[in-house]
């Protein structure tokens, strides 16, 4: 609705406040007066037809939905009167105008009266509607055509707000409420035949606590939406503000986060018994491995003299039954069990084929550098004979004397490095001979 300037003036009801107009103030008075009245009353029109406002008069409500309803309800009722009211004053002021073409200075006073005047008397509405609207407690209200327009935008405009807040907030929530409670079926649905049940899986107690509030959520948005609504500061917009809608998103939240738990659970259901099969292989391959570096073990000590060799531990027992106890929970289709045990043994199987590698590895590293001394030796006999000097009596010694002590048991690889780096230098030492001092010519006399 269009909102007119105020223009207070002294004077009774029919009064001519000020110089008394002209006919032609007269005349765009009312031009200006009709106008505002035929928006108002398409205004009010509107109003009534309201969807929000249809919803509002059907609804249980509660809260301080009910409480600003009730205060509505009044303020639409209070319009009504108010508008008949300037519709009746302004149809009697074109009426009086309407007598003469031109008229008398007594006419012109009498329209000024109802034009400008406090013309229009009406019994007081306080009590009827909230404080901020009324003045001090009469028994009646004298208002000119202009303040009772302005009184009608202002009444107007509360109205208009709570009415499209409350239906915006049912325009946002409830629908969408609805399409995460038929998700939250499904899943539902979905978690029961995996065994993820209420009191049986935690998952299955959130589904629960889930169904609740949103039921809980619903019911609160469908009786007092005005609870869930945040009005924007500073906007003179009707219903300027928007849904709070945080309790539906951590609800959705919620619901994702077990929606991927279930669909991991699907997924260990699906492909249960080709992880098992893998898991017993792995565990399969640790136990040979560490019984080959329990062997190994033995060998080292038996050949290799003055080493320090790690002691192998035996294949793990736990592992093995929880192995046991995942096919179990397969076997009896307990898939919400089965889901994390799976998780938990196929990080501790690779984890125990990785310590029975490195034990491997530990418990024959002297073998390793044992190997490595005596390919190195064989590397440089093979040099020497390239170069013709395999029958040097110093590298034969040298060589004979590393040779038994790599090729004895037990060997002791301290020793036995010495001795090929001894092969190593007197083999550069006749590869590469010492070039002779300069020539001393001294006794040439």
């Amino acid at each position: 609705m269009g909102v007119a300037g105020s223009v207070p003036s002294p004077g009774g009801p029919g009064s001519a406040p000020g110089p008394v107009m002209d006919r032609d103030e007269v005349d765009r008075a009312l031009a200006r007066l009709v106008a505002e009245h035929e928006a108002i009353e398409t205004s009010l029109i509107a109003l009534q037809d309201h969807a929000g406002r249809r919803l509002l008069e059907g609804a249980e409500l509660t809260g301080v939905t009910k409480d600003r309803w009730a205060g509505t309800e009044q303020a639409i009722t209070v319009l009504w009167t108010y508008f008949d009211a300037y519709a009746k004053a302004l149809e009697g002021a074109r009426t009086l105008r309407s007598r003469r073409r031109w008229p008398g200075r007594e006419e012109l006073a009498e329209l000024t009266g109802v034009l400008r005047g406090r013309a229009v008397t009406l019994a007081s509405t306080a009590g009827r509607l909230p404080a901020s609207l009324t003045g001090p407690v009469e028994l009646t209200e004298q208002f000119t055509l202009e303040e009772l327009v302005s009184r009608m935008n202002e009444l107007y405009a509360q109205s208009l707000d709570m009415i499209v807040a409350a239906d915006s907030v049912w325009s946002a929530l409830p629908a969408r409420i609805d399409l995460l409670a038929a998700e939250l079926g499904r899943t539902r649905s979905l978690a029961h035949s995996v065994g993820v049940r209420p009191g049986e899986h935690p998952a299955g107690d959130d589904l629960e606590s889930i169904t609740q509030e949103l039921a809980a959520l619903r019911a609160g948005v469908i009786s007092d939406p005005l609870a869930y609504w945040v009005a924007t500061q500073g906007s003179s917009a009707p219903g300027g503000g928007r849904a709070d809608t945080g309790r539906y998103d951590r609800a959705a939240r919620a619901l994702e986060e077990i929606r991927r738990e279930i669909d991991a659970v699907l997924t260990v259901r699906q492909d249960a018994e080709q992880r098992l099969l893998r898991l017993r292989d792995v565990l399969t391959r640790a136990d040979r491995t560490l019984t080959e570096a329990r062997s190994a073990r033995g060998e080292v000590l038996a050949k290799i003299a003055a080493s320090e060799v790690p002691a192998v531990s035996g294949p793990s027992t736990v592992l093995q039954e929880q192995l046991r106890t995942a096919a179990e929970y397969r076997r009896h289709a307990q898939w919400h069990r089965l889901s994390p045990l799976l998780e938990s043994l196929e990080q501790e199987a690779d984890d125990e084929l990785r310590r029975a590698r490195d034990s491997l590895s530990a418990v024959t590293a002297p073998l390793a550098v044992r190997a490595e001394l005596r390919g190195r030796l064989d590397a440089y006999r093979a040099k020497v004979a390239r170069h013709g000097m395999a029958e040097d009596p110093l590298l034969i010694e040298r060589y004979d004397a590393a040779r038994r002590m790599l090729w004895s048991a037990p060997c002791d690889l301290r020793v036995a490095e010495q001795a090929v780096l001894r092969y190593q230098q007197a083999t550069a030492e006749v590869l590469v001979p010492r070039q002779p001092g300069p020539a001393d010519h001294r006794g040439n006399a």
